[in-house]
């Protein structure tokens, strides 16, 4: 273990977060630049086609980076992409020694920063900090690599009864305001709002970031699956003057409805067949257009659908303190379900906070926390970015 600046490491994560949902398909990374033990610079990674994390630190501290040590959360690219190799920069700028926490594990990058820095005589030391945080920064990133498909969080609120809406359909509001606005802040940190038909055609949702300070930042991609195409082009998701909407149907959408709704300047994913949409398939190009995260804000049907094919890798559950009853309301997730429980979708409760007068639930499920922990230790093989 090397010895390193624990501040540091702080500094590059805080930096790294403070970018999640804006880097895509980029991963959300975090860099600083450390002269005589002070920070004296910092950088995150930038939108598509921008600086990544390394080189805006760099930029910062100028002439200072000389014999400075630089931290940053992924290792340093090797190779052009959008942008050139980071360690280029590196090599340029004259740091001393490079810390970084996660192997970057895109085919791409040759034989690593470390064999590359030292053939300039430049350190380039990983080391472990906050497996956790690092883990939850950059999973969207790599699930995106390792799984071609993005990083799916599921939210919901609920009574304590576990109910998401009366047995009349009304859900508006279960949770309180504080909760809420968590919700437009997940909103602002994730690439994609996912919904479905029928929570288009009974809320007619907006899904947009509606925060008291202006989002500096473009909003976060609406995507529908909408099988048949039954929702209004009238709806909120159809307005694309501020946000863009992706719709995912089959071929039973009318070809009408299409036009319209790509008339709008809606893109459509339409999956040639006549059942209901193919959600590996469809997840699947959402990735290769770049989407690393998703949100979903959708009924308990959809929900239940992707938790039957193991498509929902963590869960911001807001519990409210009320009870709804009745056999006919639903709960947050329907689908086939299991028989027994020593098969169940297990999960990790990674916190449990008070929202208001809401409980606050996050939890991972197990099969996203083991793929985090293969690629903490570099043990698993990724794909090249798109």
């Amino acid at each position: 273990m090397h010895e390193f600046d624990a501040h540091a490491c702080e500094m590059a994560l805080t930096m790294a977060e403070s970018v999640r949902g804006t880097t895509s398909p980029n991963p959300a990374v975090g860099a600083v630049v450390v002269r005589n033990g002070h920070i004296i610079a910092t950088g995150a990674t930038q939108p598509p086609g921008h600086a990544h994390a390394e080189r805006v630190a760099l930029a910062q501290a100028g002439a200072a980076a000389r014999g400075a040590d630089l931290y940053v959360t992924l290792e340093p690219c090797t190779f052009q992409g959008r942008t050139p190799a980071c360690t280029d920069a590196i090599i340029e700028s004259g740091i001393r020694h490079v810390y970084y926490m996660v192997n970057d594990r895109d085919p791409r990058m040759g034989v690593g920063a470390a064999a590359t820095l030292a053939t300039h005589g430049i350190g380039c030391s990983q080391i472990r900090y906050d497996d956790a945080r690092v883990a939850d920064t950059l999973a969207p990133f790599f699930m995106r690599l390792t799984r071609q498909r993005p990083y799916m969080t599921l939210k919901y609120a609920m009574s304590l009864d576990g109910k998401i809406a009366t047995q009349s359909g009304i859900s508006q509001w279960i949770s309180g305001s504080t909760s809420r606005m968590r919700v437009h802040q997940m909103r602002a940190q994730v690439d994609a709002v996912l919904t479905a038909s029928g929570t288009a055609l009974h809320d007619n949702p907006q899904l947009t970031v509606r925060l008291d300070t202006p989002l500096e930042r473009a909003q976060p991609t609406r995507v529908l699956f909408d099988s048949r195409g039954r929702t209004p082009i009238t709806h909120h998701m159809f307005n694309t003057t501020h946000a863009a909407t992706i719709v995912v149907c089959t071929e039973q959408a009318s070809q009408t409805w299409v036009n319209q709704v790509k008339a709008q300047g809606v893109v459509v994913i339409q999956q040639a067949h006549h059942g209901q949409v193919t959600l590996h398939d469809a997840l699947s190009q959402l990735a290769t257009r770049g989407i690393n995260h998703c949100l979903v804000e959708a009924g308990s049907t959809f929900v239940g659908a992707l938790n039957d094919a193991h498509l929902i890798d963590e869960i911001h559950a807001f519990i409210a303190p009320g009870v709804i009853g009745h056999h006919h309301a639903p709960g947050p997730i329907a689908g086939k379900g299991i028989n027994t429980l020593t098969n169940w979708h297990q999960y990790v409760i990674r916190s449990a906070t008070m929202s208001g007068e809401d409980v606050h639930i996050h939890a991972i499920h197990h099969h996203a926390i083991q793929l985090q922990q293969l690629l903490l230790e570099g043990k698993e093989t990724c794909s090249p970015v798109s």
